[in-house]
């Protein structure tokens, strides 16, 4: 490898990876916390599963609403201000729902919290492809993306724990975890705006002669791709492909939020106390972890993108449908276990596709496209769950369902053509690798 590219990507991972995983980790944590503080809040309030459900989900209506328009403006107006804003008023809503009183309220807050962070992971994915060129870029995601099952696996002690501190100060565990989970975003969004950097152009912690390897590297990347697929910012939200992308990304969606709004309640009929439902809880989300950071390091050694994602989606889909069939805990943990695993193994191949064949503002707003209609599957996981919860008393039946559509994603991953050589084409034209 090139010393000048080998100090340059170590440069820009160092300064750029552990800060955004930060930023992921309270985004996805003040996300799906409400599935903790349903273990007493749903009392509390009054709240049935399928309420529950629904309240959790519609969060991703608004959210697919404002996602490609949000995109858009971090493009346009740099992701150190527009990151910095959605942090800001994530954070606030976010704390906002220590104040939710019955459904009604509940609603309108998750309403408006999909609003407010609307753009915020399809932003980071495209910042991403501004800085690492397309064969670094699945360990790149992948390391991005192992905030997710992180934050479960630190946050769910810290929300088990925090649910404790119920009645003191005259407010409930469940408002007490809304509250100190929201502080972390609201005091980054500051320091997103004094840290982060537009595009390497701006970059004055990198070297002349590593601005300008990284540049060109890119130039390349995204000139290739417009010569092969030229696809505008219209034609990318109508693309084929990005449609089916966005199926793909359905099912993972569905996979993951289906099974994250409920498994605090799923370990919880385990008969454990809140504190060790919430260490029960991060096993499969330890797993999940290992699974996104070794599978997208093998996916970029192989450069290899579809089995890499259609593998996962089987493991995912036997694991959880596998979980129903069982009733010992730790045979269900294990299981629960296995799916996690599939579950986040998929993810950060998945964002190859898009990137592989889309640059510039396109790029911007088909992610921002794939990453909307996808997440409307945050609204079907977990109100399906409940619904079903609802109508037969167990969670098997949502399980299955949830199950079937990691077996959709699977299928339309193997239909689709993936050609990983644009990826990586600059080696192809005498830039070293």
């Amino acid at each position: 490898m090139d010393p000048v590219e080998q100090r340059t990507i170590a440069k820009v991972s160092l300064r750029l990876v552990p800060f955004l995983m930060l930023c992921y980790f309270i985004a996805y944590l003040d996300r799906v916390n409400v599935g903790f503080a349903a273990l007493s809040m749903n009392k509390d309030l009054g709240i049935s599963s399928t309420a529950f459900g629904f309240g959790a989900g519609i969060f991703f209506f608004s959210y697919f609403i404002f996602e490609v328009p949000s995109n858009l403006a971090l493009e346009r107006f740099g992701a150190r201000k527009w990151i910095a804003r959605i942090m800001m008023s994530w954070g606030i809503l976010s704390g906002s729902m220590a104040l939710v009183g019955g459904e009604t309220s509940f609603y309108v807050v998750r309403v408006l919290l999909g609003i407010a962070e609307a753009g915020f992971f399809p932003g980071i994915i495209f910042y991403l492809t501004l800085w690492f060129p397309g064969v670094y870029r699945a360990r790149i995601v992948g390391w991005f993306m192992a905030a997710i099952p992180l934050s479960s696996v630190l946050g769910s002690p810290v929300s088990g724990m925090i649910l404790g501190l119920d009645g003191l100060g005259g407010l409930a565990g469940w408002q007490w975890l809304f509250i100190m989970e929201a502080a972390p975003a609201v005091i980054l969004s500051v320091v997103v705006w004094f840290y982060l950097t537009d595009r390497p152009a701006d970059a004055r912690w990198l070297a002349p002669e590593e601005r300008a390897w990284l540049d060109k590297r890119l130039a390349e990347e995204a000139r290739q791709k417009e010569e092969v697929h030229g696809i505008s910012v219209l034609q990318s939200l109508v693309n084929p492909k990005v449609l089916a992308l966005a199926l793909v990304y359905f099912g993972a969606v569905a996979t993951n939020y289906g099974t994250a709004f409920w498994l605090p309640q799923i370990v919880k009929g385990f008969g454990l106390s809140n504190v060790a439902v919430g260490f029960v809880t991060a096993i499969p989300y330890i797993v999940g972890t290992v699974g996104m950071v070794i599978w997208s390091r093998r996916s970029d050694a192989k450069m290899e993108r579809k089995w890499h994602a259609a593998i996962p989606f089987l493991i995912a889909a036997v694991g959880i449908a596998g979980s129903t069939v069982v009733d010992d805990p730790t045979l269900k943990m294990v299981a629960l276990s296995v799916g996690a695993f599939g579950v986040f193994a998929v993810l950060p191949v998945f964002w190859t596709f898009p990137t592989a064949f889309l640059s510039g503002a396109a790029a911007a707003a088909g992610i921002a496209a794939i990453n909307s209609i996808g997440n409307l599957a945050g609204f079907f996981g977990p109100f399906i769950m409940g619904w079903l919860k609802d109508l037969t008393g167990t969670f098997s039946a949502g399980l299955w369902a949830i199950a079937a559509c990691a077996v959709m994603g699977m299928v339309i991953v193997l239909m689709l053509k993936h050609d990983t050589k644009l990826e990586h084409a600059p080696s192809a034209m005498g830039v070293a690798d």
